[in-house]
């Protein structure tokens, strides 16, 4: 009897893991900041400022900085996930923008928003 007591907690354990990790689990605040380090700090640089690494004389646009309110407080966050999702041609914007929407989960897309949201300290327009 303890034997079967035994093996049945250690199923229930492995559910319970296994249901942790694949629960839908809203994406950690920690995750959307790695998130925007592998994806977005290449051309938005690390701090958001639009200054990454790729960013040189050449590059034909200027990426958006992501620290400037006044600037960001004019996009809803329909708007920064649809630009994520869709790409910068999707909203009249740069093409070297590109698409992550199947890259990207919607929910690490939302994530992706809070935390553009937090460089800016800024909400952003209703819509």
């Amino acid at each position: 009897m303890p034997r079967q007591k035994n093996l049945s907690m250690a199923i229930l354990s492995v559910v319970l893991i296994v249901f942790g990790l694949l629960g839908g689990n809203p994406v950690q605040a920690a995750d959307a900041e790695q998130l925007f380090k592998f994806y977005c700090a290449q051309c938005h640089g690390l701090e958001g400022k639009g200054n990454g690494p790729n960013v040189g004389k050449e590059f034909p646009v200027d990426p958006r900085n992501f620290t400037k309110a006044e600037e960001m407080q004019k996009l809803s966050d329909a708007d920064i996930k649809n630009v994520v999702m869709d790409g910068g041609p999707s909203a009249s914007k740069s093409p070297m923008m590109p698409p992550w929407g199947k890259t990207l989960t919607e929910e690490e897309v939302d994530a992706l928003v809070k935390y553009l949201r937090k460089l800016c300290n800024c909400t952003g327009k209703a819509g």
